[in-house]
């Protein structure tokens, strides 16, 4: 215990004890200060200041020392107990700061150009439940031609952000023949197989539309099954297509089928955040979300998009169990 601290504190509490003025409780709260400075541990400081009242008021009851001393306890627990939780704190703001540059870098790389094709009508949305996103939503634009990838990392954070980052590098790269859906599958797959943790597996749907012949051909590596909404039948039809998570198998062969898109029809591409929406009353009906679908069929592909987001989100109150993706290609 700091010998002259502890004379400064007794002379500090005398005073006070004397006048109770408000002048003199100042000079003890600014006194704190040396404690801080001094690196007095809370018990410290409660030891020095029974050491003062004792030499100040040596009458007091022994219950008032026997109170002291049970403090004194409690304050080393307590001691410890704030230096851990500090700790604690200072580790998180780290890991939060690494979180934000992570995410902005995330945001940059995987930046992705919205298609611009005659007669396709794109709107998508592509919402993280936390700070960084596990879906991922790529476009390849040509002359008459539209693809898009849908996919889904099975994992969070930086891991996942870097896996995306892999399959970006392929998908830009896929040039003629190669941007056919199940080409496309297996050369990324090829890539995530070579690269990526065997721990980590994507899910992910491929699909090109053409204008010229109007033909949606798609692919899936063991992703949510797209839906077709036929405008003349009123109708949903499933658009499954087998093939396996990306990164289990190497040589891995994907089934490309196609399907006729008309006047008004559209495609809905999404992530199991959105088929798998959760209320306090469990798992919601597909048929819920075909529902929004048909109620705003009329709209542009993007209000579409937006008014399932909107109404899925309202029911879970406004907070995202998973994350969120939804891709709209309509024939306009």
């Amino acid at each position: 215990m700091p010998q002259v601290v502890g004379r400064q504190y007794k002379e500090i509490l005398k005073k006070y004890l004397e006048s109770h003025s408000e002048e003199d409780l100042y000079v003890g709260q600014q006194f704190s200060r040396r404690f801080i400075e001094k690196e007095i541990a809370p018990e410290d400081v409660i030891s020095i200041h029974k050491s003062a009242l004792l030499e100040l008021h040596p009458e007091l009851q022994d219950e008032v020392w026997d109170s002291l001393d049970f403090l004194i306890e409690m304050m080393i627990h307590y001691g410890f107990t704030l230096r851990e939780h500090q700790s604690l704190i200072r580790k998180q703001e780290v890991i939060q700061m690494e979180m934000n540059v992570a995410t902005k870098v995330q945001n940059t790389l995987l930046k992705t150009e919205c298609p611009i094709v005659e007669g396709l009508d794109v709107g998508w949305i592509s919402e993280p439940a936390r700070e960084m996103n596990g879906d991922y939503v790529h476009f390849l634009n040509r002359e008459h031609e539209s693809s898009v990838a849908v996919a889904d990392v099975m994992g969070k954070g930086i891991p996942a952000a870097l896996c995306m980052s892999m399959i970006k590098f392929g998908m830009d790269g896929l040039i003629g023949e190669n941007s056919s859906p199940k080409n496309a599958l297996s050369i990324i797959n090829r890539i995530v197989e070579k690269s990526v943790d065997d721990s980590m597996f994507i899910s992910m749907f491929y699909g090109k539309y053409n204008s010229k012949n109007r033909i949606f051909s798609y692919a899936s590596a063991g992703h949510e099954p797209a839906w077709h909404f036929n405008s003349e039948t009123g109708t949903f039809s499933e658009l499954a297509a087998k093939g396996l998570l990306l990164g289990v198998k190497v040589d891995s062969a994907y089934e490309e089928r196609s399907v006729s898109m008309q006047q008004g029809d559209f495609i809905v591409m999404m992530t199991d955040g959105v088929t798998e929406t959760r209320t306090e009353e469990g798992f919601i009906e597909l048929k819920t979300i075909q529902n929004l679908l048909v109620e705003v069929k009329d709209k542009p592909a993007k209000e579409i998009a937006e008014h399932v987001f909107k109404s899925l989100t309202e029911i879970q109150n406004y907070k995202l169990s998973d994350d969120f993706t939804i891709v709209i290609f309509k024939k306009s």
